[in-house]
C-alpha cells in the first residue's frame, strides 16, 4: 500500500479562543503531521483491503478521499472519497473513508486543513 498526499493543504485563517493549546504549522509541516496521522490507521486500511482479496482475488486500484481537519478540535472531519480519483472497490473505498473519520490531529492547529489522500492497493506485498 502506498500512500501519496496531493499538493498542500489549503489553510483558511480563523480566530483561536484565548487559553486553548493550537498550533501554527506551515504548509509542510501541515501535511507532515496529516500524512502521519492516517498513517495511524494503516493496518486497519490493509483490513479493508484484505477484505476484498479475499473475496476477489485480483481486486486492486486506488482510493482517493477528501477531507478537513477542524481547527478547534483537530478532528478530521467530512470524509469523502473523490470518485474521479477513485479504482478500488466500492466497499474497499466506504471502509478506508470509515477508518480515518475522526482522527484527531494533535495539537489542533489555528487554521482549518483541506486535504486530500490516495492509497494504492495493488495484490502481493505492500509497496514501501
Amino acid at each position: 500500500m502506498r500512500q501519496l498526499l496531493f499538493g498542500l493543504f489549503m489553510m483558511a485563517l480563523s480566530s483561536s479562543p484565548a487559553g486553548c493549546s493550537f498550533a501554527v504549522r506551515d504548509a509542510e509541516m501541515y501535511r507532515d503531521d496529516t500524512a502521519a496521522l492516517l498513517e495511524t490507521r494503516s493496518e486497519q486500511i490493509r483490513a479493508c483491503y484484505d477484505a476484498e482479496l479475499a473475496r476477489n482475488p485480483g481486486a486492486r486500484g486506488k482510493v482517493t478521499v477528501a477531507f478537513t481537519v477542524l481547527e478547534d478540535s483537530g478532528r478530521v472531519a467530512d470524509v469523502t472519497v473523490d470518485p474521479a480519483g477513485t479504482t478500488a472497490p466500492g466497499e474497499v473505498a466506504s471502509c478506508v473513508a470509515r477508518s480515518i473519520d475522526g482522527l484527531v490531529l494533535t495539537p489542533p492547529d489555528e487554521r482549518q486543513g483541506k486535504g486530500k489522500f490516495v492509497w494504492e492497493f495493488t495484490a502481493g506485498a505492500p509497496k514501501a
